[in-house]
């Protein structure tokens, strides 16, 4: 019997286990697109999630993105190498179609990558604010080549024989007749400097800035404006197929199509829902225009006509979410409102009738879903999202509607730079209900009672006792008056702003600063009983269980810690972020009953027995912990399988104190018998780890 416990216990030690953490969804599809490459039969798409490939001509996509995990720039393709220049961390190149990815850096020494071209055998980097490098060993070494490059923030490149274009912001054309090893300006003509985009069709060249199109016939020597039909001067990309020019504007502008080498141009966008393109290419038979926020858009018969083609890419950028029933609705940037019925194990667009797809805010009222917009202020569904209504009766022209509230039968938008607005009717006719809001930017609205909290940007917070009939100035403590999010937890408001967490127990008379543990401008909150959630954009999801005392980290295995919308929806949390989409995680992995009870310094780590033990219904179990460390706390049965993940987070030095419900991580009721719970301390400073296992036995 002895030789049987020590056998087991070893491989509850040592049992692989599924991790406590942050799962993203499928969706909502979308995102931010800013460049493509094709390769043979192989198309990708570089976004603000990484590469995707299509192997469908964009019909399908699947993440490559092993060893890269970050904002993508800029593709190309040389040979069998395929290069990806990122945001902020320079090149990476993949052999193997995006299988995997290595970073190629060495003497690259500025790490924004924006544009590429290959020439010969040599490998073009075009960097924000460093310039042109070169590479002739496929990345393996970069050099600086800007002699004669006046400005060094370089956005495009165009490849006409021997002769290499570089494009920049405020500097114009570049022209380099042997490789890069010196540059002359070619601007006569040019009227406008800021070069987004080059392409080269026959002896023809055309840039896109931020003027419209200019033409060139003789290398650059002249332009010329080529701007007829072009009623969006924004052009950020070209992509010519065959006598087609195809330029993709931003600014609503969405495509142009010109058979006559600019003379003139027409517009392309019949079922183009996002209308900022950033990126353009052909594949095979299909155009693919990538947008600012809405994805790819695929088009088979010249830009005619285009479908979203997103399936597989679930990196939308998730401003809000809202839920009613079963049912989760997440408003994106760009994109539109997606729903989910199954807790994000699939999305579905649901925009029939939204005529604006960036969508910064969503409430429901009965059966009632209302969508607030930018630019196009507030949408309604009456089914769910099937089908949508603009209801703008009394809103100002083209407003940006930021926030919702529901207090009772009234309905109140946030106009952002209009104030307060208030809907007896569901949407059907709207009032501005403003006075006393001497800062008419609202972000964010929280209700309590009779209470009616506004939270602004610059101002601070306002109250009205009379559904927003009069408002009053309430920031005595509030520093930061930034106000991005509010949230009513028990008798408590809190305020989320860029400076983090404020909180008010006397329904905003005075707020004190509640930032303990917390880092980030925080966006998003949401209430689970007596805890706290707050997404903050760059920290995270934070969490208190003591009315913001304390916050702690929850962000095992969200990768990307950017936070716009937080959301409860039954035993899960959600998060909506930057572009990365939906991410999920159960409540009890997060909310356990983990309570530091003394903040005196222990000297050791150690893990006491449980008590009492045996136990029903709930056990005691008591460690502490000498100094700042990442914790993890489990539970497990007999064959060293996880039952519940207790805690997985860093904590501060003390004494601490949790408890186990004899349940599993899904809530289910656990069987009688032996269980064994484990405490693993990492010290986040560096030293010995600390493991250690005891037993215990759950009776019913």
């Amino acid at each position: 019997m002895r030789t049987f416990f020590t056998v087991l216990l070893a491989y509850v030690l040592s049992a692989s286990t599924l991790s406590a953490q942050w799962v993203q969804t499928n969706g909502p599809s979308g995102g931010y697109v800013r460049c493509f490459a094709v390769s043979g039969a192989n198309l990708f798409v570089g976004t603000y999630g990484g590469v995707y490939l299509s192997t469908d001509d964009g019909a399908s996509w699947v993440g490559v993105n092993t060893g890269l995990n970050t904002n993508v720039t800029s593709l190309t393709v040389s040979g069998t190498n395929l290069f990806a220049g990122t945001d902020n961390a320079g090149v990476f190149l993949s052999t193997n179609n995006g299988t995997n990815w290595t970073a190629v850096n060495t003497g690259l020494t500025y790490p924004s990558v924006y544009s590429f071209a290959v020439s010969g055998a040599n490998l073009l980097a075009g960097t924000y604010g460093g310039g042109v490098f070169r590479s002739t060993n496929n990345g393996t070494s970069w050099d600086s080549v800007n002699t004669g490059l006046t400005n060094h923030y370089v956005l495009a490149f165009a490849v006409s024989g021997t002769n290499l274009f570089a494009g920049t912001y405020g500097g114009g054309v570049f022209l380099s007749t042997n490789n890069g090893a010196n540059w002359t300006a070619v601007d006569s003509g040019l009227t406008n400097t800021g070069v987004n985009a080059l392409a080269v069709s026959g002896t023809n060249i055309f840039a896109g800035t931020f003027g419209g199109v200019f033409l060139s016939t003789n290398n650059g020597t002249n332009w010329n404006p080529v701007n007829t039909g072009l009623t969006s001067t924004a052009v950020y990309a070209f992509v010519i197929s065959g006598t087609n020019i195809f330029a993709g504007t931003i600014y609503d502008g969405g495509v142009f199509l010109s058979t006559n080498n600019g003379t003139n141009w027409t517009a392309v966008n019949s079922g183009l829902m996002n209308t900022n393109v950033n990126s353009l290419a052909v594949s095979g038979t299909n155009l693919v225009a990538g947008t600012n926020g809405g994805g790819v858009f695929r088009s088979t018969n010249n830009g005619t006509s285009w479908v979203a083609s997103n399936d597989g890419m679930g990196n939308g950028d998730v401003r809000s979410l809202a839920l009613s029933g079963t049912s989760l609705f997440a408003g994106t940037e760009g994109a539109g409102v997606f729903l989910s019925t199954n807790s994000g194990t699939n999305w579905i667009a649901v925009n029939s009738g939204l005529t604006r797809p960036r969508v910064y805010s969503l409430a429901v009222s009965g059966t009632n879903l209302f969508a607030g917009t930018y630019n196009g202020g507030v949408f309604l569904s009456t089914n769910s999202g099937t089908t949508w209504t603009e209801v703008n009766s009394g809103l100002p022209a083209s407003t940006d509607v930021y926030a919702f509230a529901v207090s009772g039968t009234d309905v109140f938008a946030g106009a952002y730079g209009y104030g307060v607005f208030r809907s007896t009717n569901n949407g059907t006719s709207w009032d501005s209900v403003s006075t006393g809001l001497t800062t008419r930017y609202v972000q964010a609205f929280a209700v309590s009672g009779a209470n009616l909290f506004a939270g602004t940007y610059g101002g601070g917070v306002f109250l009205s006792t009379n559904n927003g009939t009069n408002w009053t100035e309430i920031n005595t403590g509030l520093t930061n008056t930034t106000v991005r999010a509010l949230a009513v937890s028990g008798t408590d408001l809190f305020a989320g702003t860029n400076g983090g967490v404020f909180r008010s127990t006397d329904n905003g008379a005075n707020w004190t600063a509640a930032n303990a543990g917390m880092s980030g401008s925080v966006y998003a909150f949401a209430v689970s009983g007596t805890d706290l959630f707050a997404g903050s954009y760059g920290g995270g999801v934070f969490l208190s269980s003591n009315n913001g005392t304390n916050w702690t980290a929850v962000n095992t295995g969200l990768t990307y810690p950017y936070v716009f919308s937080l959301a409860v929806s039954g035993t899960d949390l959600f998060v909506g972020t930057f572009g990365r989409g939906a991410w999920r995680r159960p409540l009890s992995e997060m909310i356990t009953s983990v309570k530091q009870v003394s903040t005196d310094l222990p000297t050791r780590f150690s893990l006491s027995q449980n008590y009492p033990n045996p136990f029903n219904p709930v056990s005691t179990i008591e460690f502490m912990v000498p100094q700042r460390s990442r914790v993890t706390l489990s539970v497990y049965d007999v064959l060293g399988r996880e039952v519940q993940r207790l805690l997985d987070d860093d904590r501060d030095a003390g004494v601490f104190r949790a408890t186990w419900g004899g349940t599993n991580s899904s809530g289910m009721h656990s069987a009688s018998g032996m269980y064994y719970y484990r405490l693993t301390a990492v010290p986040v400073g560096g030293g010995e780890s600390f493991v250690q296992t005891r037993k215990m036995i759950l009776l019913k």
